[in-house]
């Protein structure tokens, strides 16, 4: 299939391409600069150079994102602007990568994912919804983040299902070439973890003399997320890898 796979540069973009192309087929890996081989420009924020980007594509697996600037800029009018630039004559499939818990938990990034998820089910396009757990790699970033010295805060009562990005790749890989779903499709890591014990594997190896303190947090986003709001449901997919193993 010729395939086009949006924010293609980012952490599971750079994954995905070489899945996608293990499986036969032709990748075009999209991204702001386009650098590399098989690399192609186009920005969602503006519309530049889109159309030119995802001509003749069958299957697009759109995992562009803008978590850290303006996500209803990128992730839902670039979604729109996305959903006009195809060709429906051509496409064959959707996959858009979202996250478990959009619809569940109050905060910004999160309700504009579940904006974006909208606008495909409205687009008449044959789409796949697919929802995915945090990654290992940014569980190991929020860890680091809330550090403070030799202590690390964790929000009591939260919890999480961390996935191998390498796993979500191979897992999108398989729903691209299958037929649309129509409706949301979820994958989760192996475990359900609490924060807390998330924090204290992530210390034992990365920061050994570092304390783990669990502490209360108010408000409905952390109510959220401790009623489960990001974890995958049952009748979820599952990778095998655990954070654990991805600690070493």
């Amino acid at each position: 299939m010729d395939v086009v796979v949006t924010g293609g540069s980012g952490q599971l973009g750079r994954v995905l391409v070489p899945s996608l192309q293990a499986a036969g087929h032709q990748v075009r890996q999209m991204s702001r600069r386009g650098a590399g081989p098989g690399g192609v420009r186009a920005d969602l924020a503006t519309g530049r150079d889109l159309a030119a980007a995802v001509r003749g594509a069958e299957v697009v697996v759109h995992a562009a994102s803008d978590p850290r600037g303006n996500p209803w800029e990128v992730d839902v009018a670039g979604t729109r602007r996305l959903v006009q630039a195809l060709d429906r004559d051509r496409l064959q499939h959707l996959v858009y990568v979202s996250i478990v818990g959009v619809d569940r938990v109050p905060w910004n990034y999160y309700r504009a994912k579940y904006a974006a998820e909208q606008v495909l089910l409205a687009s008449g396009l044959p789409v796949s919804l697919v929802r995915i757990t945090q990654f290992h790699h940014f569980i190991d970033e929020m860890m680091a983040t809330a550090r403070r010295g030799p202590v690390l805060i964790v929000p009591m009562g939260w919890s999480a299902a961390p996935v191998d990005v390498a796993e979500a790749a191979g897992f999108l890989t398989e729903v691209a070439a299958g037929p649309a779903a129509s409706d949301v499709v979820e994958f989760g890591g192996p475990e359900d973890l609490a924060a807390a014990d998330i924090a204290r594997a992530w210390a034992a190896v990365r920061e050994p003399n570092v304390r783990v303190v669990a502490t209360p947090l108010p408000g409905k986003l952390s109510a959220a997320f401790r009623e489960g709001g990001v974890l995958p449901g049952p009748r979820a997919a599952r990778g095998r890898r655990t954070y654990a193993e991805h600690l070493g």
